[in-house]
């Protein structure tokens, strides 16, 4: 797929990350994990990424996302897959590269590792890894890795396959800043954590489309707010706000990490054998996870007897 084809893709639907599946050793599970992607992509979200932050990329090795994208390529059908890309400029053009050829459709680029950097640097280390690649690139904005509005149209003007920029700061200045210099140079997405919560927001500032991190175990629901949040049905969106994202949200705060814990604790619930979550990240209390069950009785995924 090329650039402009995965960039019409983005800014088509809704998009979402499925959680990495783990087995009882903590490998990587691939038949579990193309089962709940074939799933996912039967709703309608136009891309799915694949190794991103809530596919633990963090807690990934370099060698094991091409046998995740791979996966998720074959599970996907006519979804595009985007693979997660990070660390350090050398490790992510590796990324970029075999993601791509394990057939990605394009590349994210997830904040680079630990250390804040200077717009010079972080210009050097997205143009570097834009020129290894053949496929779509998309820029993530998130806490130590912040581009600035002129910094961005630099990397417009020389790398023709950035062709998004993803959002995780909630600055609405800077992004509005963004979006009126860039204009439809890039598509925009939004990728707050659990994103339908800054929504309405984003959209105001020009965003069209985020990544929806419930999607994983609620996609059905998932959808409903997306298609009333962009038919303008404020109403419906308050309504799923009230009844599942602000429940959500308060079990989703009780600790550290659990953006990525409640999410895959969703995917356990949905029965799907998606594994534990990687160390560092801690797992839902028993307690917690109860609470998560009975928020999602009501979207229950409909088994094979």
């Amino acid at each position: 797929m090329n650039p402009s084809d995965i960039k019409q893709r983005l800014g088509s639907g809704l998009l979402s990350f499925p959680v990495t599946h783990f087995d009882a050793e903590g490998r990587f599970a691939p038949e579990s994990y193309k089962a709940h992607v074939e799933w996912l992509s039967g709703f309608e979200a136009p891309v799915l990424f694949a190794a991103g932050g809530t596919g633990e990329f963090f807690s990934l090795s370099p060698s094991e996302i091409p046998a995740i994208v791979s996966a998720a390529k074959e599970a996907a059908g006519d979804t595009a897959i985007v693979s997660g890309c990070g660390y350090g400029t050398d490790v992510a053009i590796d990324i970029a590269k075999s993601a791509e050829k394990a057939g990605a459709d394009g590349i994210l680029l997830l904040p680079h590792y630990l250390i804040d950097a200077p717009q010079e640097g972080l210009y050097q280390h997205v143009r570097r890894v834009c020129q290894a690649t053949g496929v779509g690139v998309m820029v993530y904005n998130r806490d130590n890795s912040v581009l600035h509005a002129d910094t961005l149209a630099r990397l417009c003007d020389e790398c023709p396959n950035l062709v998004a920029f993803k959002d995780g700061t909630g600055d609405i200045g800077l992004v509005r800043q963004i979006t009126a210099k860039m204009g439809d140079r890039l598509m925009y997405l939004g990728g707050m954590p659990t994103a339908e919560l800054f929504a309405e927001a984003y959209l105001g500032a020009g965003f069209t489309t985020y990544s929806s991190a419930v999607f994983n175990f609620v996609p059905g629901l998932a959808v409903e707010f997306y298609k009333a949040l962009r038919a303008g049905e404020r109403a419906t969106c308050e309504r799923i706000l009230i009844d599942f994202f602000y429940p959500f949200m308060a079990i989703r705060n009780r600790s550290k990490g659990y953006a990525v814990s409640a999410v895959k604790a969703g995917v356990r619930l949905q029965g799907f054998n998606a594994g534990k979550v990687r160390s560092p990240l801690a797992d839902l209390t028993r307690e917690e996870e109860g609470l998560l069950d009975a928020l999602i009785q009501p979207y229950r995924r409909k088994q094979a007897a």
